[in-house]
């Protein structure tokens, strides 16, 4: 990976070399790190947006995620995605933790449990998965990267079973060939040119339809790049793109994923089994854009 320094930064982006810097301090430039005590920043990195003024409250859903996450708010649409996004999409995976365990954590940032056993991933990745979504909210408006989606992966997997073991890369590719479904996915040694070559394809048209994002979506779970949280990387990646290109995102739900895996695996010779699945879950997101008073596409 390319790197800038803080004065190519603030040149590229026509502001002070100062604000470059309270960018990085403040973790708002995405991949940015401090090497002998000065700040090393992606080259492909965009400028942080500016962070909006208090006022009208918004009706768009992105710019009322934002607000509310910034202001620490409960029992608003962001509350909403973040449980919502992060049990079903844990759930998909085999998680046990109930919805309600999910919100409990959430919203207490502690864990009751009677008469249970509860995995101990569940839990990390839970809290972890609502970081990922708080990424996904801050870097919505950014061009799709590899170093972001490492960093989502990153995030979710760091302090799990999984970081301890010598042969699995937390934040960078699979080391040891997978299979999704008894299907095989992509080798090892070609996930980074295959990965490079499917974003660079993807980035190619700045606007981008519910089409475009489900067929980046087959692409990166075909490749498998992780070894464990593609599913997840995945769909996180589907919702940052939906806020990006003003589409009304959307949670795979779990009681609906048989058709949901369907719609994956016969993608190249029926796209509808996938797209219909999706279209579903747009709608039911579209209620809860309507309960909080946020417009949507049709």
């Amino acid at each position: 990976m390319n790197y800038m320094d803080v004065a190519s930064a603030a040149e590229k982006w026509n502001i002070s070399e100062r604000s470059v810097r309270n960018y990085c301090s403040e973790g708002r430039i995405l991949g940015a790190v401090m090497k002998n005590g000065s700040w090393s920043i992606p080259s492909d990195t965009e400028k942080p947006a500016r962070k909006q003024r208090a006022g009208k409250l918004p009706n768009d859903i992105l710019k009322r995620l934002k607000m509310e996450k910034d202001a620490g708010m409960n029992g608003g649409i962001y509350h909403k995605v973040q449980i919502e996004l992060t049990y079903n999409s844990n759930h998909i995976e085999g998680s046990r933790l109930t919805h309600d365990e999910t919100r409990y954590i959430y919203e207490t940032n502690t864990i009751g449990v009677e008469n249970d056993t509860i995995n101990v991933d569940d839990i990390v990745e839970t809290v972890n998965h609502f970081r990922c979504v708080d990424l996904v909210i801050d870097h919505a408006n950014y061009a799709l990267s590899e170093s972001f989606i490492k960093q989502l992966h990153f995030v979710l997997k760091s302090g799990t079973s999984d970081s301890r073991k010598p042969w699995f890369a937390v934040g960078d590719y699979k080391r040891l060939a997978n299979e999704v479904g008894g299907l095989e996915t992509t080798a090892p040694e070609e996930v980074a040119i295959s990965m490079k070559e499917l974003i660079r394809e993807y980035n190619k048209d700045k606007v981008k339809s519910i089409d475009d994002i489900i067929e980046f979506h087959y692409k990166f779970e075909k490749i498998h790049p992780f070894q464990d949280g593609n599913g997840r990387i995945g769909r996180l990646i589907m919702f940052k793109e939906c806020l990006r290109n003003g589409i009304t995102p959307f949670i795979i739900e779990d009681d609906i994923k048989e058709f949901y895996y369907r719609g994956l695996k016969e993608w190249k010779n029926e796209k509808g089994y996938l797209k219909d699945t999706i279209l579903f879950c747009q709608d039911h997101f579209k209620a809860y854009m309507n309960y909080f008073s946020l417009k949507y596409s049709d």
